[in-house]
């Protein structure tokens, strides 16, 4: 059987986005309405600014003290997020995450954004084979030192 691309694999087929003047309160409430774990920050009508996720909400919102309604999602997002194409394989993008240290990929094709490919997208089996390629690439580093 041939492996999932991750336009294949992505449960939900619709950008979950806010504008970059949103607070980061209002990136938490679409987050939760959409039952997602991050969203796009973009200008409009589509250009693609940064993510924003449940993990920067942690780490740059709440562990440092700020105030949600006066953050912005700019202040806090991850700026020119990397993406990837539809047809990327899902084993290639869990590498690529796995090796980045995040866990959400937009997928981009030209121009036109096509959704989000978490971590969570990925089946079991293509996690491990993504596992055993990511430590494949460490060996083959450690040996090239």
């Amino acid at each position: 059987m041939a492996e999932r691309t991750v336009f294949q694999s992505i449960s939900r087929k619709h950008v979950t986005s806010l504008a970059p003047q949103a607070s980061a309160r209002d990136a938490a409430c679409v987050m939760t309405r959409a039952n997602c774990g991050s969203v796009l920050v973009m200008e409009p009508p589509d250009t693609l600014l940064g993510i924003l996720t449940e993990r920067d909400l942690m780490t740059r919102v709440l562990a440092r003290g700020l105030d949600p309604d006066r953050t912005t999602a700019r202040e806090v997002m991850t700026p020119n997020p990397i993406c990837v194409p539809p047809e990327t394989l899902v084993s290639d993008a869990v590498v690529l995450m796995l090796e980045r240290g995040f866990r959400h990929l937009p997928l981009v094709s030209g121009s036109k954004i096509l959704g989000v490919f978490s971590v969570r997208d990925a089946l079991p089996r293509e996690i491990g084979a993504a596992l055993s390629q990511a430590e494949f690439n460490e060996q083959v580093n450690d040996v090239l030192g």
